[in-house]
């Protein structure tokens, strides 16, 4: 990748997240960026928080950490050029996030067909072997025609997207 490459697409991650309300209140960081990857972190904060016993990050906010890195691997994975809405998003929470620990969500893009994009992402709390969630997400293009977005839609539905 060109240095020229990389820059635009540290800029577009940085837009991605600078210029959301909700990324920017819940403390979302890139630390990494590629052509379909994307690595995000959510620093550990006691008021985001779930149940105070525990300590645990509350999960809605895994949720949109997941969703947002799987838009932005999907976002490069289309080129970086169309901004993806997400069609789908699978979360399965595997085990509670240790208390204290930042929680890093990593994304690939596996594949782009048409419109659609489909990405897979990892949440842990530093512990890789042992993820916290993992996700499954599809993505479609949003200033695409009507027409060729409802044709998107139901080759997802019918499983027709060879």
């Amino acid at each position: 990748m060109t240095p020229e490459r990389q820059k635009f697409l540290n800029d577009l991650a940085s837009l991605l997240v600078d210029g959301s309300p909700h990324a920017v209140a819940l403390g979302f960081k890139v630390d990494s960026v590629g052509e379909g990857d994307a690595r995000m972190r959510l620093p550990y904060r006691e008021d985001l928080v779930g149940d105070p016993e525990t300590g645990v990050i509350h999960g809605g906010a895994v949720t949109a950490l997941l969703d947002h890195v799987c838009g932005l691997a999907a976002f490069t994975g289309f080129g970086g050029e169309d901004a993806p809405a997400t069609l789908d998003l699978r979360i399965d929470y595997m085990r509670p996030a240790e208390p204290g620990q930042d929680i890093i969500a990593e994304a690939v893009s596996l594949r782009s067909r048409g419109l659609v994009c489909f990405v897979r992402a990892t949440a842990h709390d530093g512990n890789t072997d042992e993820p916290v969630a993992l996700a499954q997400a599809a993505f479609m293009i949003t200033n695409a025609s009507k027409a060729a977005q409802e044709r998107a839609q139901r080759a997802l539905r019918e499983g027709d997207l060879a």
